[in-house]
Order: structure tokens, then sequence, then C-alpha cells
């Protein structure tokens, strides 16, 4: 995996900022050279003092990125990004797409993970969700696809901060990091670092393997035995959720002992088949029996891309580790679900 192409799916309500964020990225070169897909130009607005010049459906910048117009399907543009590139006609070092604000990101993740051209020389390096502290309250109570950018990120970009009171903007946060317990929260201002933002795609080797699993330490493991008192995030969020937050459940487990591979692939094949659509993410580390390095395992809905062992652990700790995040299930389904990875073969 180490040679494939990272992309990052940056994505967030109508009006959040994610062009705001998208200019200074490219602006900033923290990434390296690269390359974004937008659906169009005119809607993008590209900082203007960037652009040096354009090619075909393509935008060029003085930091050695480009932008090109998504016409057509993302797999044609991808594909065509990439020819160029392995003709030695383009350079980047990875791949932004920018979706639209109404859109939910399950789409594009799938294509990413079941095209076999794609699969091959691209890696999702994560999801970054621009949320407006603003009015990002009132979108997540009207529109169902934004719930699903929050829950299915791996990094929180909180723009407009600066337009709510300090209570507030804690209320905010509170309400995300329920949401998506997973994702790494960041406050846009000028001191935010964009490097942050790279860099959460499943590892390919031990190390950052528990960093990737477990990017907010709010988020508690718990043993199979133990019974939650009082919510999965414990006392501080106890009061009533919004009543549209109350269909995204995050459930995390901890199993102490390996678990069987015959168990695993019957929990994967049970679990996503019954409720695939429903999983927006699960992220795992796992302990699997007759291996000596745990697997990490990521899954988008019913799309579950190839465990990866993860080489040179040296660490004694030999606890698998589990999150999923899902929609209109409850947290007894999927206890019951996670159940499974402990029943004997």
């Amino acid at each position: 995996m180490t040679d494939h192409i990272p992309l990052t799916l940056l994505t967030g309500a109508l009006g959040a900022g994610k062009t705001t964020l998208l200019n200074r990225i490219l602006a900033g070169g923290a990434g390296g050279r690269i390359a974004v897909i937008v659906n169009e130009f005119g809607e993008m607005g590209l900082d203007h003092d960037l652009i040096i010049g354009t090619v075909e459906d393509m935008v060029l910048l003085a930091s050695g990125c480009l932008c090109c117009t998504l016409r057509g399907d993302l797999i044609t543009a991808l594909t065509d990004l990439l020819a160029k590139r392995a003709a030695g006609q383009l350079t980047f070092d990875r791949l932004v797409v920018e979706t639209t604000g109404l859109a939910d990101p399950a789409p594009v993740l799938h294509t990413l993970m079941v095209e076999p051209a794609l699969a091959q020389t691209i890696r999702l390096d994560g999801v970054v969700t621009v949320c407006d502290a603003a009015l990002g309250a009132a979108g997540l109570d009207r529109v169902p696809e934004a719930l699903a950018q929050v829950a299915m990120a791996d990094v929180l970009v909180i723009s407009k901060a600066d337009r709510v009171t300090p209570l507030a903007l804690g209320a905010f946060q509170a309400r995300l990091a329920r949401l998506a317990p997973l994702a790494r929260q960041n406050v846009a201002g000028p001191q935010m670092d964009l490097a942050a933002l790279f860099g959460h795609g499943v590892p390919d080797a031990a190390i950052g393997a528990e960093d990737w699993l477990l990017s907010a330490p709010a988020l508690p493991l718990r043993p199979f035995a133990a019974a939650p008192e009082t919510g999965l995030l414990g006392a501080a969020f106890a009061p009533p959720l919004p009543r549209h937050d109350g269909t995204v459940t995050a459930v995390s487990a901890r199993i102490d002992t390996p678990v069987h591979p015959m168990m695993l692939e019957f929990f994967l094949d049970t679990l996503l088949a019954l409720r695939g659509p429903d999983i927006l993410r699960m992220k795992a580390l796992l302990w699997v029996q007759g291996h000596d390095a745990p697997f990490a395992l990521h899954a988008v809905q019913h799309i579950v891309d190839p465990p990866i062992r993860l080489e040179g652990w040296r660490g004694t700790d030999r606890t698998s580790r589990i999150v999923v995040i899902g929609r209109n299930m409850t947290e007894d389904d999927l206890q019951a679900a996670l159940g499974l990875l402990r029943a004997p073969a």
C-alpha cells in the first residue's frame, strides 16, 4: 500500500467553507502536489492568485497542484488523471475529491474500494468534513446527508467558530463528538495545521495503527461483559440527544482473546449482509488465532477492505478493538453482532 496514491475526500454542507479550506491547502503546500477533482470550477471559486494557466478541463496552480472538472462519473475522472500521471504528462503526490454540499460520502467511498483499477492504484487517506459552527447544528437537524458527512469523517474542520459564543461552540463540538467519536476536531483558523488533514488512511504497518483506530481518546473501549451505565460516551453526554442524532449510534468493544478466523468471517458476512447499508464506518484492530501480528480492518456500509496484516508489532498487548458507527441501529443490535467475534468456532 505504500506505493498507492493517497486520496482525501473533502465534504461538508453547502456554505460550510470547503472552498476556503481547499484554497488554503492548495496555497500552503502541506500535502505536496495535489490533483483536485471538483464538480465545477465556477462553483469552486479558486483563488485567482493561485492560477497560472489552463489545459483542457484543468486549472494549473502556481503551487504545482492542479484541478479538474468532474465531467461524467468519478471513475472516468480518476482513471484519466492516473493515466496522464503514468504517462508523465502530469505530476501529483495525492488526490483530493471535493463533493457537493448535499452529497452522501458513501457512494464515493464505495467507488474507491470496489473498482479494481482504482483499488490497485489509490488508497483512501481519510474523509475531511467541514462543519459550520454557526449554521451546522440546524443542518444536522434537517439534512440526513449532513449527519452522514459527520459520522463518516476522520477529520472535522469547524469553520466560522468566531461567529458563535464559546459556550455554543463547545456544545456544537460535543454534539460532533457524539456523532463522530473517531474523528479528530480542528477549529479552522490561521494557526490550524493543514498537514494534520492528511495521513488518516488504513495503516500498512504497526506504526500508527492504534492512532488510526482511536483518533478520539474520549471514546472508551469496553469488554463485552461491561454494561454501559451512562451511555456510550459517559455521564458528560447524558442529556437527551437531538431527535435526528439518535439515528446514528457508535459502539466500541474490546476482545481479550484472539478471534477465530471462521467467526471473523461469519461476523462480517452476517453484519454486512443484514445491516450493511446502515454501517456508516467500521474500524478494527483484530488479533486472529494463529497469527503473531494484528490485522487492520476497515468497512464502509457493506464494502469491506481486505484486512491488512500489521507487520512489525512489538507490543505485548493482544487485545482486539473494534468501533462501529451505524445508522438506525440500536446499541443492542451492534453489541449482539460484535458478540459473534467472541464466540468459539
